[in-house]
């Protein structure tokens, strides 16, 4: 698909691709570049709008990441968020400082409704704040249109030119009227058209399919996580028997979704394609018995699967293509997209395994960020309850159980996670058809873990010697932060109460109430 393109170029901000994806809620496709790009290939991209990232250094500094005032000098719309905004205006005869007052967090804002970035924003309203630096003078031709009570240029525009500078964060959901502002810039000020739609993504990628495997043969593995199974979903409306999945239950996943995978792509699913399960559950009990160490138990869990796929695969043999569920986090998080730092490399980029016989790779995918793969998902006619699945890491409970994975303990977990997940829902959906609203307490993800704690208590009039389950609920915005959810204490009562009854062997449930920093979300 030739889509319309506006160009995130990204300076180190950690909103990065919070900003692209905001851009294509508006409808409008967007992709993430570092500031080291040349703009000659920027040039050859013919954008319709570019936008500047924020970024953790001050633009004056020597050696601050910077690029050539060409960009502004190409007739392209151009929005600069925070450090972008600070940039525009040091490249186009501007003056940024150090602030004497310095913003972070919620931040009352006056904002000039004529101008066209704030059509249809209240005249007063709320920011997301996170700047030491100000600019303290505009460049010839920009005026200011916002301005908070310590910052007098809060955003500016040089509207003949169509540059805008905001110094403040739109992409954040702290923003409230921010993607209205995004909406205005992407839609009417660089006058895109909206063409970017998960409908037609889905008819143009099952044609593009067709067209590159012609008769050849796919092998996928199917994790039964969201990416892989809208993956699965996309090959099979496309090239049917000629896929192959390979799905391995490890026997770590949650209560029944082994036999939710194989229901919706095995015999009696609705895709004509090749199913393999390999239960390999008792395989994997064996191989962690004794591991109680984090990373070794991930290592192991991830090594025992490719040996797993690798055998599968040799039975299979020869393949044409072999396809990855690579979304384009994994891209971006790689490196291999914008400017920030390595998050974490992924198993599906940059690196092709060596122990399928295969003639080419392919990643449908792979321009998707997660929200519009689920998108996709209900397209291809995926039940909801698959594609709005909650975040599952790779390991699966090998890492919500601490210490030594056993198959009680599995159990243990597998069961306590079901009903603590079943309340929650039952709760926000009763509170939903009485208010007709979400709940506020509605969490992102939650989920039971298994401590390796064991304490005595006192259930039937006798002693126990059980273990103590915890469970998490977290409300996050990009999963890089978290804060606990403030879960209403009669929902988790009725959690406890049904643990403790149903669950053999726990006779403690605890609440973990840390954030993220300083925990992680998951335990391990």
């Amino acid at each position: 698909m030739q889509n319309e393109l506006v160009i995130v170029v990204d300076f180190g901000g950690q909103y990065n691709q919070l900003v692209a994806r905001r851009v294509r809620e508006c409808n409008v496709y967007c992709e993430i570049y570092s500031y080291k790009t040349d703009i000659e290939k920027i040039k050859e991209m013919n954008p319709k709008g570019i936008i500047l990232t924020g970024g953790p250094n001050s633009c004056y500094e020597e050696g601050a990441p910077t690029y050539t005032k060409e960009l502004f000098e190409l007739g392209i719309p151009v929005l600069g968020l925070c450090y972008g905004a600070q940039l525009m205006q040091h490249i186009l005869g501007g003056k940024v400082e150090r602030a004497d007052v310095q913003e972070y967090g919620k931040t009352h804002i006056k904002v000039n409704t004529e101008s066209p970035l704030f059509a249809g924003v209240p005249e007063e309203t709320t920011c997301w704040m996170s700047h030491f630096d100000y600019i303290s003078a505009m460049g010839e031709g920009f005026v200011s249109i916002a301005h908070t009570k310590d910052c007098p240029v809060a955003a500016a525009e040089y509207a003949e030119k169509k540059l805008y500078g905001i110094q403040f964060h739109p992409e954040v959901l702290h923003t409230p009227e921010g993607t209205k502002m995004i909406f205005n810039f992407v839609r009417n000020i660089c006058g895109c058209a909206g063409d970017w739609r998960m409908d037609d993504f889905v008819a143009s990628q099952v044609q593009a399919i067709r067209e590159k495997v012609g008769e050849g043969k796919v092998l996928l593995a199917l994790s039964g996580g969201v990416d892989s199974s809208v993956l699965a979903a996309l090959l099979a409306k496309a090239i049917g028997p000629q896929l192959t999945c390979v799905f391995v239950d490890h026997g770590l996943m949650r209560k029944n979704e082994g036999d939710e995978v194989e229901g919706i792509f095995g015999e009696k699913g609705n895709f004509d394609i090749n199913f393999i399960r390999v239960n390999a559950q008792e395989r994997y009990y064996a191989k962690l018995a004794g591991i109680t160490e984090p990373e070794e138990k991930r290592k192991l869990i991830g090594e025992e699967f490719i040996r797993i796929f690798e055998e599968e695969a040799q039975k299979i043999g020869a393949v044409d293509f072999l396809a990855q569920g690579t979304i384009y986090p994994d891209v971006v998080e790689s490196g291999l997209g914008g400017e920030s730092a390595v998050i974490k490399s992924h198993h599906n980029v940059g690196g092709l395994p060596d122990f399928v016989d295969f003639k080419e790779i392919i990643e449908p995918l792979r321009n998707l960020f997660k929200d519009e793969v689920r998108k996709a998902g209900l397209e291809l006619g995926l039940p909801e309850f698959l594609v709005y699945r909650q975040p599952f890491p790779g390991p699966g409970l090998g890492i919500r159980i601490i210490g030594e994975v056993t198959g009680d303990k599995v159990r243990i977990v597998q069961d306590a996670d079901y009903i603590y997940r079943e309340e929650v829902d039952k709760a926000a959906k009763a509170y939903k058809e009485e208010h007709g609203v979400e709940a506020p307490w509605m969490p992102n993800q939650y989920f039971a873990a298994l401590t390796n704690m064991r304490s005595v208590g006192v259930m039937g009039d006798e002693r126990t010697y059980d273990y103590a389950v915890a469970v998490r609920a977290v409300r996050t915005i990009d999963f890089m932060t978290a804060e606990a959810a403030d879960l209403p204490f009669e929902v988790l009562q009725i959690v406890m109460n049904r643990i403790i009854k149903e669950v053999r062997g726990v006779n403690r449930v605890f609440y973990d109430l840390t954030s993220k920093p300083p925990e992680t979300i998951e335990f391990e």
